[in-house]
């Protein structure tokens, strides 16, 4: 049975570590739903953003008329904050951002590259404030010092394009030494033990994606949930760069057809390119042009044998359908009851003095 007063002070500890990450959100839990193209739209990231969390908009390659349609939907389903989620490497990455502080979005996230300084100013210019992704501890005091009013560190155990460090090292590589302003961590988080790790190593809070895939609210394709709740961690691979004159950022997602189609895709190209039928830059431009039409035809019509199933590995902690609440309170409950067992576990020893810490260790 939980005494009382532990179960007080687990409550008072876990409130104080998610305090910096909601009141930066201005939510009641520091998590953020994952920008994932096609899947984060209206119905969930209202969803998420009703339960508690912060739910974010993937732009993706909306055209600016599209985002402003989305966000009028998402404003009509909830009365909370939200997100968009923006690529940096759009064509028309300022006119999204126009439509963002036009709509007084709150969080604006810049993804898939390195915004230069000009570009982060400009997305604060309304108030809003602005995540960026860190790769590096240079690259995250870079961000801060063109502005960026968070940072979220994305480790290769994400969904998606990916980068090439794990979440745990990468963790450790920057969250030590960065205090300036919230960290959120990303990439491999499914329940809440992780959760409050990362909140006890100083994070503001996390950052979920494929948790949310197989919410009810998600208008993903049945197809496209059922894959999620079949597969295991070991599943969930990341695509390989056929020719090194090509950069190709790797694309984490479930092992099918769609992936041996990529692999094949990077050969094609790869001789054009020696018979000088294709630049380099045309060359990569088709390979995310590939990605992009994979993708909503895995997640909208329900083809994942031929389309791209992106996932995280932390689909294999994926066993169910539920209610975004029900899930944002599951992850909630498993942080409190991990700190609980401590709290019980630690009381039944008899408190070292510090020297003998020193000494057994």
């Amino acid at each position: 049975m939980i005494k009382s007063s532990n179960a007080t002070i687990c409550t008072m500890r876990l409130q104080s570590l998610m305090e910096r990450g909601r009141a930066f959100l201005g939510v009641r839990y520091p998590l953020l739903g994952g920008g994932m193209a096609w899947v984060s739209e209206h119905h969930l990231v209202s969803a998420i953003s009703n339960a508690g969390g912060l739910g974010i908009l993937a732009s993706g390659s909306m055209r600016p008329e599209h985002l402003q349609a989305e966000i009028d939907k998402t404003y009509a389903m909830t009365q909370s904050p939200f997100g968009v989620n923006i690529i940096v490497m759009n064509p028309e990455v300022n006119a999204l951002i126009d439509v963002c502080l036009q709509k007084s979005v709150s969080h604006i996230i810049l993804a898939g590259g390195m915004p230069s300084a000009d570009l982060i100013q400009r997305a604060k210019q309304n108030h809003a404030k602005v995540f960026c992704f860190a790769p590096s501890l240079a690259l995250a005091k870079r961000l801060i010092r063109s502005g960026a009013d968070a940072l979220i560190l994305e480790g290769m155990e994400a969904g998606g394009h990916i980068g090439p460090t794990s979440t745990t090292v990468l963790v450790q590589e920057i969250l030590p030494h960065i205090e300036d302003c919230p960290i959120f961590v990303a990439g491999g988080i499914g329940r809440g033990e992780m959760i409050l790790a990362y909140l006890e190593m100083g994070a503001a809070g996390c950052q979920l994606g494929t948790a949310f895939v197989c919410c009810e609210e998600s208008q993903a394709h049945p197809a496209f949930k059922t894959a999620f709740l079949r597969a295991q961690a070991r599943d969930a691979v990341a695509s390989v760069q056929i020719d090194a004159r090509f950069p190709v950022t790797p694309v984490r997602s479930l092992q099918n057809a769609a992936v041996r189609t990529f692999h094949a895709l990077q050969r094609e190209a790869s001789e054009a390119f020696d018979k000088g039928g294709i630049t380099i830059r045309d060359a990569q431009m088709k390979m995310e042009h590939f990605w992009a039409g994979a993708l909503r035809r895995a997640v909208m019509e329900g083809d994942v044998e031929n389309g791209s199933v992106m996932a995280g590995q932390s689909v294999g902690l994926v066993g169910k359908e539920q209610s975004t609440a029900a899930l944002i309170e599951e992850l909630v409950d498993q942080a409190f009851q991990a700190l609980i067992k401590r709290e019980t576990r630690l009381g039944a020893f008899v408190p070292y003095k510090r020297k003998n810490i020193a000494r057994i260790c």
